[in-house]
């Protein structure tokens, strides 16, 4: 009997230790989840310094002060922040509704947004995995899907052609009159140029026009106002606040214009958005969401023109409201994604190419480098 008392208590203290081993096994812990799980050390290239980024971050939260999520997430997605990066021009013009509503908590998604005077400052931070979205240019998209061995992929079109021939005067009415010219222009090797010289070249002018660089866009509105009879091409906003400085100043030709009589299988793009696609595969629904949240504020920023306007110039992105309001029709904002994208952006990085192989890093980018929900 004794013994059988024995095995009895020694039954129940195994049990007690065994429910006190799931209670604990099984406790949720709470604490800090990772802003962005899926930026991983050491996956892409590295550039230089990325000093002299402004941070323009606005974080979403609901009228209590939670923080505003996807619907649906799990408690890791609850708190992923999506940083964004910009430049100051027209890629950042089409964000600032987004940028609006998410610093007034009116988002899906929390964001993080950064906007940068030279492209080499975001491809450095999305290169080392501090940038999960960014807005460049089209071609150095595909440069950096070649140096990252396509660790990137497109999400949209932000913006198509935004560059035009400026002249103070009426002498240049078609692209043929620019023969015997001289044309000032910023960046040798930049967008600008290739595509000018590929419009020239499909209209016979490539020995008949002199190109000047510049170093920047404000270097062209110098020339421009030094010299009445020099001839100018400038991307938005600087065409505009070139006119605005001086009165004598028009628009005589619009590049996109002019490439779309020249190519029939191609399109003049400007920016596109691109996202790693380490964070893509891991976070495939906000990006998604971000996807229409960016259309929605291209389609703000083209249809209430006078309000976006005044958010582009608390941005500092453009100095003057009036200016930026002058400038957004002109900037052919868009959010172009899925097949229209592809066919427009594949098209032109085909033109770059047969012009010189490493303005696109050397190669066309294969098929995964366009995203398509």
């Amino acid at each position: 009997m004794k013994n059988r008392w024995r095995i009895w208590v020694l039954i129940v203290c195994m049990l007690a230790a065994m429910t006190g081993c799931a209670s604990g096994g099984g406790r949720e812990t709470t604490g800090a989840v990772p802003e962005n799980p899926a930026t991983e050390p050491g996956q892409a290239g590295s550039l230089e310094s990325v000093a002299g980024t402004t941070d323009a971050a606005g974080t979403t939260t609901d009228e209590e002060g939670t923080t505003a999520t996807l619907a649906g997430s799990d408690a890791a997605e609850n708190e992923l922040t999506i940083r964004v990066g910009s430049l100051k021009g027209p890629t950042s013009m089409g964000l600032v509704g987004l940028m609006d509503r998410a610093e007034k908590g009116e988002t899906q998604s929390r964001y993080e947004f950064t906007m940068a005077t030279a492209a080499d400052e975001i491809n450095a931070a999305f290169l080392r995995g501090e940038l999960d979205i960014v807005l460049i240019p089209a071609n150095v998209a595909s440069v950096l899907y070649g140096k990252t061995d396509g660790q990137l992929a497109v999400l949209d079109i932000n913006t198509l052609g935004v560059l035009y021939v400026l002249e103070n005067g009426e002498t240049v009415q078609s692209i043929a009159d620019l023969a015997g010219r001289t044309v000032y222009l910023p960046g040798k090797g930049t967008t600008p140029d290739y595509a000018l010289q590929y419009i020239l070249a499909q209209n016979g002018l490539t020995e008949e026009v002199d190109l000047q660089y510049k170093a920047e866009a404000a270097e062209v509105i110098s020339a421009l106002s030094e010299d009445s009879a020099a001839i100018g091409l400038l991307p938005q906003p600087a065409a505009t606040t070139a006119c605005m400085q001086n009165e004598g100043l028009r628009i005589a030709l619009n590049l996109t214009e002019e490439w779309d009589q020249v190519s029939e299988d191609s399109s003049l793009v400007t920016g596109v958005t691109v996202v790693r696609r380490a964070f893509l595969e891991e976070n495939e629904a906000a990006v998604q969401e971000f996807l229409r949240e960016h259309a929605d504020s291209a389609a703000f920023v083209n249809e209430h023109i006078e309000e976006a306007a005044e958010l582009v110039a608390a941005l500092e992105i453009v100095p003057k409201a009036p200016v930026a309001a002058k400038a957004i029709p002109y900037c052919n904002i868009t959010c172009l994604t899925g097949e229209e994208m592809r066919t427009a952006l594949s098209g032109y990085l085909h033109v770059l190419y047969g012009q010189n192989p490493e303005a696109v890093g050397g190669g066309e980018p294969g098929e995964d480098f366009y995203y398509e929900p």
